[in-house]
């Protein structure tokens, strides 16, 4: 995996991003914009199927391993407790919200791995299937799914609740903030949801404000975003206001990375992420991805990861943000690993990005809802609690909620 430099710089001379569509024109099109499989873009690696994408993707499938929980890391060890602590980053001062701004045509220079060619597009129509065999959908009725009443909460106090796939109910510093929401039992191009929505729409309390990660229609809804009031502040990735201000949104702030903005004392960072965008034939790229971290006034601290792959931002991250509470990591969507471990995280990746991090402790989230790749739809699960038992972590740490659970910070 190709490392950027950590500080990224925005271009403020070329034009905003153009308009997404929102169909894909092709069945495999429509998973890609899923954020199942990574898609084509023009330049290298992509056309003539030489390219870099090609070389990467070949170099992944032959260290692919057979087993499924085997992860090419070394062992996890936690820090010395006598070792001293690099000194945090200082972080950017808050930007204004609802800011217009000019964003560079393109963010493909932010990939962290070359998006397939046409070699790893041929070997996918050989052998790859994104969805389980029949063994692997036995499962569906044992997915965990308790409904509950969303936690009493104050102004000092966090809580979380999982509605399924990457959207949770964040209460925090008195705001109630929606991550990624997606209500909708179908979206394009996937099957229709294996669990239902966890929180009832009509159960929510008033939504403060919304976090998005990217475009993917499993991250990006727009028949959900619809139920919102217009004047919702959403908090978006670089390059996504006008989707939102086509749909009459009027309080819409979008960070680059490592830039901030702050809401009745709430700070929201916007922070990097090994994934990429796309919502159309047209569009790849065209418009940032990333993760977001909470903090209210008192220092409590929620890093929402959105979609991502293993690899170096999480330590960075967890450097400039020290003291994360709960970190909100990706475990699905992994399998085949050849074709998926650049842009999702399995289970045991999962684990080690937590303790990258420095995370007290590690909610896991992107499985179970949607059926997006090829694992069994309970094996996240089964992996994700082997890997932190293997890792020595704390088993109260482990948040394994779910879908409808939530719990409270104390």
């Amino acid at each position: 995996m190709t490392q950027q430099s950590e500080s990224t710089t925005t271009s403020s001379t070329t034009s905003t991003t153009t308009r997404d569509g929102d169909e894909p024109a092709s069945t495999a099109d429509r998973d890609l914009a899923t954020g199942s499989g990574p898609g084509s873009r023009s330049g290298p690696g992509s056309g003539s199927g030489s390219g870099p994408g090609n070389a990467a993707t070949a170099t992944a499938a032959a260290s692919a391993s057979a087993d499924p929980g085997a992860a090419a890391l070394p062992p996890l060890s936690p820090p010395s407790p006598l070792a001293s602590p690099a000194p945090p980053v200082p972080l950017a001062d808050p930007r204004p919200l609802g800011e217009r701004r000019v964003w560079p045509r393109s963010f493909a220079d932010r990939l962290t791995a070359p998006l397939p060619g046409l070699r790893s597009f041929a070997r996918f129509a050989r052998e790859g299937a994104l969805r389980p065999d029949p063994a692997g959908l036995a499962d569906i009725p044992a997915l965990p799914f308790e409904p509950g009443p969303l936690p009493r909460v104050d102004a000092r106090t966090v809580a979380v609740s999982w509605a399924g796939h990457a959207s949770w109910v964040i209460r925090i510093g008195g705001l109630t903030v929606l991550t990624d929401p997606v209500w909708s039992r179908r979206i394009l191009g996937t099957p229709a949801r294996i669990t239902p929505v966890g929180v009832a729409w009509s159960a929510l309390p008033r939504v403060d404000a919304v976090v998005i990660s990217h475009n993917h229609y499993d991250h990006l809804d727009a028949p959900t975003l619809r139920r919102l009031p217009r004047d919702t502040p959403v908090f978006a990735p670089a390059g996504l206001a006008p989707w939102f201000r086509r749909r009459r949104f009027t309080r819409v702030t979008e960070l680059d990375w490592w830039e901030a903005a702050e809401l009745d004392g709430v700070r929201f960072d916007f922070v990097p992420a090994h994934h990429w965008s796309k919502r159309s034939l047209t569009d790849t790229c065209r418009t940032l991805w990333g993760g977001w971290v909470l903090t209210a006034s008192d220092g409590q601290r929620v890093y929402f990861a959105g979609d991502t792959g293993y690899g170096h931002w999480f330590a960075q991250i967890g450097r400039r943000h020290p003291g994360i509470d709960l970190a909100l990591l990706p475990i699905g969507a992994y399998d085949p690993r050849w074709w998926l471990s650049d842009v999702h995280c399995d289970p045991e990746e999962a684990v080690r990005a937590s303790v990258d991090l420095g995370a007290r402790r590690m909610a896991p989230m992107h499985w179970g809802t949607f059926v997006l790749s090829a694992e069994p739809v309970l094996e996240p699960l089964t992996r994700v609690r082997a890997a932190w038992e293997k890792a020595g972590l704390d088993r109260e740490d482990l948040w394994d909620l779910p879908v409808g659970g939530s719990r409270v910070l104390v």
